[in-house]
């Protein structure tokens, strides 16, 4: 990186970019790969992000501020459902440019419903139509994006896919000529503004939502009550979350299995993260249809007001 005395003489630009789209399209994945680091959990399943999670890419002469926004769904029932639309919706008020992502060949009614937040946005808003290496022939590709350009007048429109790496150094040169000229907002070793506690517990909830299945990882959360780190060794004691006596068994499984399974995958994905040993210790409790419980939402970062 530049020093501080090189920085003096060059132009720098630094500014704040939302990703938006319905669940599942990839933006965690694109934001962890601008990153350079899972800082958001990744996992194939829609709303596995709940929180406006904010990463910070910093090069010699640009700071993107990138928020990874829960998906935009049209079912919002729940106190938690609720929040998770106002939360995607408010990161749009401070942006200097908005990413939407759809995933291509797809269109739905959700798409329709992101457009429609964006109607009274007035900076630049881009277009990602990511997951392009699965669309075969290509034909069907150009047939699409012609498709999707008549939608709303985007920016521009990049096809990409996050996970192959297809075009996103394209796109991020883009998008940087794009932020407003200014001095950095964090320290140039940042890549988050969350708490590392935050990051920890959405790992663990990853991992939920890929043992269990259909319903039941929607209905728990995770809550760190402990974080204790040494030179050689970080304790984490956490609480999962169910919103019924049922679905307790469930995550612990026969003999504890379940529960053994996720936690040493969770152990895995943590220290991977904070590149140090863990000791992960999980207790699962009950709180009957806290996805409605305002304090609750709150208590775990949830927060639905701003």
């Amino acid at each position: 990186m530049s020093s501080q005395g090189n920085k003096s003489t060059q132009t720098t630009r630094c500014g704040y970019v939302s990703i938006i789209g319905h669940p599942n399209v990839g933006k965690s994945t694109l934001l962890n790969l601008l990153v350079g680091y899972k800082i958001s959990a990744i996992a194939n399943k829609p709303q596995t992000t709940r929180t406006n999670l904010r990463g910070i890419v910093t090069e010699d002469n640009y700071q993107l501020i990138i928020t990874d926004t829960p998906g935009i769904h049209q079912r919002s029932g729940n106190a938690l459902n609720q929040v998770l639309n106002k939360e995607a919706i408010a990161s749009l008020e401070q942006a200097d440019a908005v990413v939407m992502m759809v995933e291509a060949g797809r269109w739905t009614g959700e798409d329709d419903l992101v457009v429609l937040r964006l109607k009274e946005v007035g900076c630049p808003v881009f277009l990602l139509v990511n997951k392009i290496d699965t669309v075969k022939p290509k034909e069907k590709l150009l047939a699409y994006l012609q498709e999707v350009s008549s939608k709303r007048k985007f920016k521009e429109i990049f096809p990409i896919s996050a996970t192959k790496q297809i075009n996103t150094d394209e796109f991020l040169k883009k998008l940087v000529g794009y932020l407003p000229e200014g001095e950095f907002i964090f320290p140039e070793d940042y890549i988050t503004d969350q708490p590392i506690k935050s990051i920890c517990s959405e790992l663990i909830r990853e991992q939920l939502v890929l043992y269990l299945h259909q319903e039941i990882p929607y209905t728990t959360a995770v809550d760190i009550e402990l974080f204790e780190e040494t030179d050689k060794l970080t304790t984490i004691n956490a609480t999962i979350w169910v919103g019924k006596k049922g679905q307790k068994g469930i995550v612990i499984g026969k003999k504890g299995v379940t529960l053994k399974r996720i936690g040493s995958s969770a152990r895995i994905a943590l220290e991977e993260f904070l590149d140090t040993k863990v000791m992960l210790k999980l207790w699962v409790k009950v709180e009957e249809n806290w996805q409605n419980d305002p304090r609750h939402l709150s208590e775990l970062g949830i927060v639905s007001g701003r």
